[in-house]
């Protein structure tokens, strides 16, 4: 069976029409999924803990009362000896490259004084934060890490976290003691975001939701939004590769793979000058899925959500990257330095034929938790600003006080607030008020 990715040529006349489906692959029906997720969300804001128990008894063929439902620090603290040495020492380089990363720049307070005035930011962090960690096909202790690590060096407070299952894969519950997350709740989907966002008998409210999931997680995250802050919504795996005819074809087809065998959903895109490439890379598709595991996922994402694209030239190459807004980008061409700040639009750019998106994923130490669907637009990696608010600070004396009170009174009547114009001038000298004196 052929790899049956489709190959366009972007030189041809009908080449955008059939390149736009590639950049809508977020549209899906959501009328259905929005009612069914509504009504779990506020079942548990009524019901609390006797929703959340019931729901996971529903969807997870689980039965707890509510005092299983928090992980003790006893199964937590004996998942490290559950591990292979090899496993345990793995998660520990990871979290320590992802700790020294995120420690490189971390926001804080700033103020610049002049005569008159001060003004600056106060940095503080999020008081309590919930992190959404998936438990299906793979067990994600990596995002246990990548999120739980910027948490705590941003100074959240309580760093909550939920994972489905009543046994918790002891890579996640290790992965989640490196990164000093407080409390782990064995819910998943919407039940476990409406309890952090309204909390329940047994499972304290948040300040923000962040985190991987499936459809109905993000729609779950979609409708408490306001009631908590969320980051980005988290879709299918999806990564765009530009290369030219010196980048490794079987690279490239490994790398299209690795994220095609996430979900059936999942789009890859290549984009050549090189039909050479293209053609290498389609057939080194083919001869490595053979031997996949995952096989029928990744060619279902190759056959409906992907794509080769042969271009005029590589700029041609990096413009269908931005208009794709990829949450993985990759850079495979001999001069990437050159072709870098080409680039206006993704989540993560890995540069060079040693940097594939599985290494970001693990070990590099940035954040593999990204916007993706095309949400690279406005939305960007997580990392320690994510878990921190910015507060203005604002101190006006005297000689600033005078003309900017002028002046803001003036812009206050503009706007019809005479009460803010009073506020102003009710400060001012007597011979500068215009304050009116009807009562």
């Amino acid at each position: 069976m052929a790899a049956e990715i489709e190959i366009l040529d972007a030189r041809e006349p009908e080449f955008d029409a059939r390149f736009a489906r590639l950049e809508k692959r977020r549209a899906f029906e959501r009328e259905d999924l929005q009612q069914r997720v509504a009504a779990i969300v506020d079942d548990v804001r009524r019901r609390g803990d006797a929703a959340v128990l019931e729901a996971i008894a529903r969807f997870d063929g689980i039965r707890l009362d509510a005092g299983e439902l928090r992980v003790s620090d006893a199964e937590i603290d004996a998942a490290g000896g559950r591990l292979a040495p090899d496993d345990a020492a793995a998660l520990a380089l990871a979290a320590d490259r992802i700790r020294a990363f995120h420690e490189l720049h971390v926001p804080a307070s700033w103020d610049e004084a002049k005569p008159g005035q001060r003004l600056g930011q106060l940095v503080r962090p999020i008081e309590a934060v919930g992190m959404y960690v998936p438990n299906g096909v793979a067990p994600l202790a990596s995002t246990t890490l990548m999120l739980g690590i910027p948490a705590r060096i941003a100074g959240v407070t309580r760093r909550q976290m939920a994972c489905p299952g009543r046994e918790l894969p002891p890579a996640v519950l290790h992965a989640a003691k490196l990164a000093g997350i407080t409390a782990i709740y064995r819910v998943g989907g919407p039940p476990a975001i409406a309890a952090f966002a309204f909390g329940t008998e047994s499972i304290p409210a948040v300040d923000k939701i962040v985190g991987p999931g499936s459809a109905y997680t993000q729609e779950a995250k979609r409708q408490v939004f306001g009631q908590v802050a969320i980051d980005a919504e988290a879709g299918p795996s999806e990564v765009f590769i530009v290369a030219d005819e010196a980048a490794n074809a079987e690279y490239v087809a490994a790398d299209l793979l690795a994220q095609a065998e996430h979900d059936e959903r999942a789009s890859v895109v290549l984009a050549t000058p090189s039909e050479a490439l293209a053609r290498a890379a389609a057939a080194g598709l083919e001869r490595q899925l053979r031997s996949l595991p995952r096989a029928k996922t990744a060619r279902a994402s190759l056959r409906e959500h992907s794509a080769i694209v042969v271009t005029r030239d590589l700029a041609q190459a990096c413009e269908l990257a931005n208009r794709y807004g990829a949450e993985h980008l990759e850079l495979m061409v001999a001069e990437p330095e050159r072709w870098l700040g080409e680039i206006r639009v993704a989540g993560a750019v890995f540069v060079g034929p040693l940097s594939p998106v599985p290494i970001g994923d693990y070990a590099a130490g940035p954040s593999h938790v990204l916007p993706t669907g095309g949400t690279a637009r406005f939305f960007s990696v997580v990392g320690v600003e994510d878990f921190q608010r910015r507060i203005s600070r604002i101190e006006i004396a005297d000689p600033m006080f005078e003309g900017l009170a002028l002046a803001g009174s003036r812009l206050a009547r503009l706007e019809g607030l005479e009460g803010h114009a009073r506020a102003l001038e009710i400060r001012l000298a007597p011979a500068r008020r215009r304050l009116d004196p009807k009562p």
